[in-house]
């Protein structure tokens, strides 16, 4: 029997970023693997109900030869007897939407299509969840990602999912923008398996956007000077990173525990060289230090000097050694 995914899902182009992303949830088990498929500079697909996951590669491809939406969605669905039965939603290259929805989809099935944008869905109760989907993205303000999410919160508000809910994702490609640069996955979380998956994708975006995402203000950053100097140094000290005196002047040995601070904590895409800190970083930094300041105060030490370190600290080389060397040998009678 061909799964059915009762699903409602997203599509969305954003031309000022090059961006390309689906959102999705359904009663399903692992929705991310099946649903979402995106390429930067060509555009995504969501295939879903009796989904053929086919159209994913093959609507890629169509989409890579130069077909605009409409076009890609008539092929993929002329060529499927199974049609009837199946869900997509397609946005183009140059932002241009469609979307189909099978005869035979389970009710309430259907679609909405707006600029740059295909919201579907199938199983679902009733149409008001497609339209609210739409809704909310057309008028949150924020990037693509805020969008995608707030599309999938209200699609849940109007009730979602009739079945209930179970998985989610969130897949954003842009160019070169993966770890790294090492692809195009600029955002591409998942949610498995959860009571409350729209919920839990946003808590996972929220730690996903600190640590590998750059999307503050630049006006907002921070020069590490004075307090805020101060405040780094105390901090990165508590964590075993600054071993310096806690002056506020920004020196070469601070800078050096900051990068080294960032790099052991992945935030590559945080780093800068003009001697400023993001808030998000600076508050990252110090819920750390006060982690580490209640681990003290709670835990009773079993290795010696273990907690006056901190987690920056420097691994000791070898064994048994005592923090002024080895021990020496008792001589034997």
């Amino acid at each position: 029997m061909v799964p059915r995914f009762g699903t409602f899902s997203i599509v969305a182009h954003e031309p000022d970023t090059k961006s390309w992303g689906v959102a999705v949830q359904s009663k399903f088990i692992a929705v991310g693997s099946a649903v979402p498929w995106a390429r930067a500079g060509v555009g995504a697909i969501a295939t879903q109900a009796a989904a053929n996951l086919s159209w994913g590669l093959e609507g890629l491809a169509l989409l890579k030869e130069g077909l605009n939406a409409a076009e890609v969605v008539r092929r993929l669905v002329a060529a499927d007897p199974e049609r009837d039965t199946r869900q997509l939603g397609v946005v183009d290259a140059k932002g241009d939407s469609a979307a189909f929805t099978g005869s035979k989809c389970l009710d309430w099935a259907g679609h909405e299509v707006g600029t740059g944008f295909a919201c579907q869905g199938n199983i679902l109760f009733g149409s008001a969840v497609v339209r609210g989907m739409a809704r909310a993205y057309e008028s949150t303000p924020g990037d693509i990602a805020d969008r995608l999410l707030a599309a999938l919160a209200a699609g849940q508000r109007e009730g979602g999912d009739r079945r209930g809910q179970q998985a989610a994702a969130l897949l954003i490609v842009r160019e070169g923008a993966g770890y790294l640069g090492g692809n195009d996955r600029w955002v591409d979380i998942r949610v498995d398996d959860h009571p409350a998956p729209i919920e839990e994708l946003r808590r996972i975006f929220r730690v996903y956007d600190l640590i590998m995402l750059n999307r503050e203000d630049p006006k907002s950053l921070l020069p590490i000077k004075g307090e805020v100097a101060l405040g780094v140094q105390h901090d990165l000290a508590i964590l075993g990173y600054y071993s310096g005196r806690l002056t506020g002047t920004w020196d070469p040995t601070g800078r050096a525990a900051y990068t080294r601070f960032l790099s052991e904590h992945n935030f590559e895409s945080k780093q800068r060289g003009d001697d400023t800190i993001w808030p998000s970083v600076r508050a990252y930094l110090k819920e750390r230090a006060d982690v580490e300041v209640a681990r003290r105060t709670g835990t009773a030490p079993i290795v010696s000097d273990a907690l006056s370190r901190g987690p920056g600290g420097q691994p000791k080389q070898g064994g048994g050694e005592s923090p002024t060397g080895p021990k020496k040998a008792k001589a034997s009678k």
